[in-house]
């Protein structure tokens, strides 16, 4: 077992008094077998009413809602984690999903749909003459082996850019640029996935890097894939590896830009700039 510290700070400046609108929150990392938390604290100014539920995908949401106007607003989270998920390879594959290609089980496919919806038909054509480099068709591999090598080659054969923008790349534009940030990589990994008939989530969370630990982060981004009788298995292609014990999940989607760490608005004539910093620490 590892114990890891997290501390996420945002800021958000504003020229004028502004009235803050509701602020949806995803930064509590998500309880599991494989993970606990021990402590966590949010703290936010100005002063705010906070709202917790669950949403569709099982996501904990913060709803934060503001009486006072401001011209900063501030929200930090600390959290104290126990993560157990040591052993990542240590799962055991479905005999009928050991090898690619396999199809799921009526009942799992029927609840996994919305996760293997395919891109449109050009990104398809794309992908599928991509996917070549990786896997040649009716080529016998092991489902895992399959998985491991897609997020290897995009690690090996792209750029790693930081991306301050919001949004996601589209794989198209991924695939013509060969950069992008770790959602980038995270979503063109998701359209490949989905293109070999498997279903496939994003996910937005966070990575302890021990040379990086003292500096300022940020957020990070991965995707999973369901693998019968393994469950969700998390794949990195910025780091090229499985996921393990240095990722922390906080928030899962079937679709990126569903799950920033803080979404919200405000009414006023003002500008605004934003300051985000991460640190995590084992602890």
């Amino acid at each position: 077992m590892e114990r890891f510290k997290i501390v996420h700070r945002t800021y958000y400046n504003y020229s004028e008094n502004v009235a803050l609108g509701t602020h949806n929150l995803l930064l509590r990392p998500r309880e599991n077998h494989e993970l606990r938390i021990e402590l966590f604290t949010l703290n936010i100014t100005p002063k705010a009413k906070v709202l917790w539920h669950l949403d569709v995908e099982d996501n904990s949401v913060a709803v934060a809602t503001f009486n006072t106007p401001t011209q900063q607003l501030f929200i930090e989270s600390e959290v104290i984690i126990q993560q157990y998920n040591e052993s990542p390879l240590d799962f055991i594959v479905a005999d009928y999903a050991i090898n690619y290609p396999f199809k799921y089980l009526p009942n799992d496919n029927f609840i996994l749909s919305s996760y293997m919806v395919l891109p449109n038909e050009e990104t398809r054509i794309l992908l599928n003459n991509w996917i070549y480099n990786v896997y040649k068709y009716n080529e016998k591999i092991q489902t895992y082996t399959l998985l491991q090598k897609l997020t290897t080659y995009i690690f090996k054969n792209f750029t790693y850019k930081v991306r301050e923008e919001a949004g996601v790349q589209s794989a198209k534009q991924t695939l013509t640029l060969g950069s992008g940030s770790c959602r980038d990589f995270a979503f063109l990994f998701m359209e490949a996935v989905k293109c070999l008939g498997l279903a496939t989530r994003f996910v937005s969370g966070y990575l302890y890097a021990p040379l990086m630990s003292d500096q300022v982060g940020s957020t990070h981004a991965w995707a999973e894939v369901y693998v019968p009788g393994g469950g969700w298995i998390g794949f990195d292609p910025t780091t090229g590896n499985i996921v393990g014990t240095d990722h922390i999940s906080v928030a899962v989607s079937r679709l990126p830009d569903n799950v920033p760490p803080i979404a919200g608005s405000f009414v006023g004539v003002s500008d605004s700039t934003l300051n985000v910093g991460v640190w995590v620490t084992k602890v």
